[in-house]
């Protein structure tokens, strides 16, 4: 994998930026769920450092359970919406407070397609946090509840998302320069 600072475009969050936000959306959470008996769901993987550091940072004490998901498409950074389940829920979520946190919605047709997954198990109540949030590529409306930041039309990286499965170990989040990007072997 070549270094990412020989791709790397400009930060867009850094750490500090980031832990402030996340702390914040932790405190809404457990504002809004207050003697609620809360299930997170977390899509691995991308956003499995951004859901571990989100719940340090709630004063509820939820149940947490996880998700596997492959979406495939055509192009670089598309989804096609066509999900394939590799990891589902051990969690039985009917009549229960959900909370289904991801790391990036640009289209949204992956996030339609879980979300009418998940409501067919009837839940009390299904949300829906997410890191980043790319409004200009939206293709189906979907409801996101919280937001940790609006993000420009590029491709990201860093604070456990991936650029061919590698950088997630970032404690930040950067855009690529993709004319300098060598895809790896």
């Amino acid at each position: 994998m070549q270094d990412y600072h020989d791709f790397l475009d400009e930060i867009l969050f850094t750490q500090e930026q980031i832990e402030a936000r996340v702390a914040e959306l932790g405190k809404q959470i457990s504002r809004d769920y207050a003697g609620k008996d809360l299930l997170v769901v977390c899509l691995l993987r991308g956003a499995l450092v951004f859901t571990s550091d989100l719940l340090r940072h709630m004063t509820i004490d939820p149940e947490l359970d996880c998700m596997s998901l492959a979406s495939y498409g055509v192009g670089r950074y598309s989804s096609s919406g066509n999900v394939r389940v590799h990891l589902d829920l051990r969690t039985n979520i009917e009549g229960r407070d959900v909370l289904l946190v991801e790391d990036i919605v640009d289209s949204g047709r992956t996030l339609a397609h879980v979300l009418n997954m998940l409501r067919t198990r009837d839940p009390a109540s299904l949300r829906v946090c997410v890191l980043l949030d790319k409004k200009m590529r939206r293709e189906v409306p979907v409801q996101v509840d919280y937001v940790g930041f609006d993000v420009p039309d590029k491709y990201v990286f860093g604070y456990g998302i991936d650029i061919d499965e590698h950088c997630r170990h970032l404690p930040f989040i950067a855009t690529v320069d993709l004319e300098r990007y060598q895809k790896p072997s």
